[in-house]
């Protein structure tokens, strides 16, 4: 047989992958991000060349109606996760739902941590009950909800959907400075989007996100990355908005590691395991904080199934800044999965 270290890639032909993706398709739609989260053709590709490079056989399945079937077809030995899912606040849990229900192993967290992670003011409940602290927040459905956010919040406050990701709907005028505009801001996004808002005490200093690759004992936490702006992006503020991603070159540079003290490091690298460990996340995630004007460390979300756009996502960028390169990290994430799953090294057996 064979043989391979734990940190080498899976000896070829020995491990059947499938690739499971919403691909972006173009649609119009009421807004320019409708299809933020959604990958193009290019990162899927990027990911199989990839696998492919370390050993793995694979195959590419859209996250369509007909998934179940050519999962049931093809049946896989694990799937490598980055789908979207479709429609609701629960639709990254859709095909980590139905890959269990199937028995299919997969790479990433599962159905429950990725809806609760979606679900922004969930998971910042859940993760003040174990100390992670972030900033104040009010969830936006109507116009009542509106007055109250007024009420008890401190401006300024931004706002953004509740449960997307990529930065879909935190647009080019995104802070409220006060109630009156708050009631603009919110109005507007409830219209475009259809779905609640997370308004947000707004931290006017850095942003910083820290990735973790690995499970149990092997959990890797890198060292923070910090966006740094080159310029305010909207009046006196600084946000990291769909605008700003989109042309990230003009507006922001990276610092990985991130210019901080040993003990903000050490605090904020805590804070995300903690994050990770409280949902029972797997395999790999990105979690995103930011300092208030005098220094201190608030979580603002994560993301378990984050980005993996070679030369464009945060969750790849940070992890070449730590020496990890592309096809590594892709293979590493897919080996986490596997060993977590007890598949064995010749795949196939289920």
């Amino acid at each position: 047989m064979e043989e391979r270290s734990d940190d080498g890639p899976f000896p070829a032909a020995r491990l059947k992958a499938a690739i499971v993706f919403n691909l972006k398709k173009g649609v119009p739609g009421a807004t320019a991000d409708m299809e933020a989260e959604y990958d193009n053709l290019d990162t899927v590709l990027a990911i199989q060349k990839a696998l492919e490079k370390g050993g793995a056989e694979t195959t590419l399945a859209e996250a369509d109606d007909t998934l179940p079937q050519r999962l049931l077809a093809d049946r896989p030995d694990i799937v490598f996760n980055i789908a979207e899912g479709f429609r609701g606040r629960g639709r990254e849990a859709q095909i980590p739902a139905l890959l269990n229900m199937l028995g299919i192993p997969f790479t990433g967290s599962d159905e429950t941590a990725l809806g609760i992670a979606l679900d922004k003011a969930l998971c910042k409940r859940l993760l003040s009950t174990f100390g992670v602290r972030t900033p104040r927040f009010a969830v936006i459905a109507n116009e009542a909800d509106i007055a109250a956010a007024a009420e008890s919040l401190r401006f300024p406050v931004i706002v953004k959907p509740n449960a997307e990701g990529s930065s879909k709907g935190v647009s080019d005028v995104c802070i409220a400075s006060d109630g009156a505009e708050l009631r603009r801001v919110a109005a507007e996004d409830l219209r475009l989007y259809g779905e609640p808002m997370l308004a947000e005490e707004y931290m006017d200093g850095r942003e910083f996100t820290v990735g973790i690759l690995g499970n149990g004992a092997e959990t890797r936490v890198f060292p923070p990355m910090e966006i740094r702006f080159r310029s305010n992006t909207q009046g006196p503020y600084r946000v990291y908005s769909f605008g700003v991603k989109k042309d990230y070159k003009k507006y922001v540079e990276y610092r990985c590691p991130a210019e901080l003290t040993p003990e903000q490091a050490r605090e904020m690298t805590d804070m995300a395991r903690t994050a990770y460990d409280a949902l029972g996340c797997c395999d790999f995630t990105r979690v995103d904080f930011r300092m208030n004007r005098e220094g201190t460390i608030h979580f603002i979300e994560m993301n378990p199934l984050p980005g993996l756009a070679p030369g464009y996502s945060d969750y790849p960028m940070l992890a070449e800044f730590c020496g990890m390169g592309y096809d590594e990290l892709v293979l590493a994430v897919l080996r986490a999965g596997a060993k977590r799953c007890g598949l064995p090294e010749g795949g196939g057996a289920r």
